[in-house]
């Protein structure tokens, strides 16, 4: 039994507080009275501290997680829960992504006090996002909008938007449902319309390759089909060298013992698509998943990314 206190690493942030609370909780009931002692630690991380300018241009994924996994390596934590989207396709040395919780919904949100939905938009609507995926996404279906680059926390790009600031904006609906702010939706985007990022609402706990201890304290809130569609996901990602600075999309399913894969790159002005659809046996996932990506890479061709 362990005795000393688990300690979970986390970004400062509401959800990912939510999230590490989440983790927290699923390991004590997991566990019962044979659980240990969990101790949160906040760690600020350089995306958290960028906030002048998108992130695509301050180096893309890896913003939100080096301070956290540099603590892990230097065992001031055991185990970092992170959102699974904001993770790197190569992690450092010694380290893995040790286990997932199940999914929530991976949909986008679209909040706005002007129209219901993103095609109800008034001509020449200004929207905000942070995110390039979403950013080409909206350019693609709406050519006529102004996309603007908002960051910041949900609560304050929620405020900028109650100020005027833009007309609309997207944001992850598991993130909101995970701070208990789904009462702010206006609509939830359907997937045939914008595929979600690679990982969206997932959480993965990142961990010791090594550390036998918490692999064991972990095993029993480990979702295994989250781990086979996110394994997939992350293969196309990283067939793409995909970052924050790319707009890619990908979502694997799971029924059956089959998985579907749907994946996308797109210009950040969406005049430029290409599109994937795969479906295999589940034991085939990976391959299957960096196939999708070999192929769009191809069809790109060298210079796709070249306006990035």
């Amino acid at each position: 039994m362990q005795t000393k206190p688990v300690r979970i690493g986390t970004r400062g942030s509401a959800l990912a507080l939510a999230q590490a609370h989440e983790t927290r909780d699923r390991i004590q009931a997991a566990h019962g009275d044979a659980a240990p002692e969990i101790e949160i630690v906040v760690i600020k991380t350089t995306g958290d501290a960028i906030l002048d300018r998108p992130l695509s241009e301050a180096g893309g994924k890896g913003l939100f997680t080096k301070e956290i996994e540099e603590a892990l390596l230097d065992k001031r934590i055991d185990l970092a829960v992170h959102s699974a989207k904001d993770m790197p396709t190569v992690l450092p040395d010694g380290l893995a992504l040790t286990a997932f919780l199940p999914r929530e919904d991976v949909r986008d949100a679209f909040i706005s006090p002007k129209a219901t939905t993103l095609m109800e938009l008034p001509e020449g609507a200004v929207v905000g996002s942070s995110s390039l995926r979403r950013q080409s996404l909206i350019k693609r279906l709406r050519p006529d909008i102004e996309v603007v680059t908002f960051r910041g926390n949900v609560q304050s790009r929620l405020k900028k938007l109650e100020d005027g600031v833009v007309d609309a904006t997207l944001l992850a609906n598991a993130g909101l449902r995970r701070l208990g702010m789904a009462h702010v939706i206006t609509s939830l985007i359907e997937l045939e319309d914008f595929l979600p990022a690679v990982g969206q609402g997932a959480i993965t706990i990142e961990s010791r390759i090594e550390d036998q201890e918490t692999l064991a304290l972990l095993a029993p809130i480990h979702d295994a089909d989250t781990a086979v569609a996110l394994g997939a996901e992350r293969a196309f990602l990283y067939e793409l060298d995909g970052s924050c600075r790319t707009p890619i999309a990908g979502h694997a399913t799971l029924v059956d013992g089959m998985m579907s894969f749907k994946g996308m790159i797109l210009k950040t002005d969406g005049s430029e698509v290409h599109e994937i659809v795969r479906e295999g046996p589940v034991v085939d996932a990976l391959a299957i998943g960096s196939e999708c990506g070999r192929i769009l890479k191809e069809r790109g061709g060298p210079d796709f990314f070249a306006h990035l």
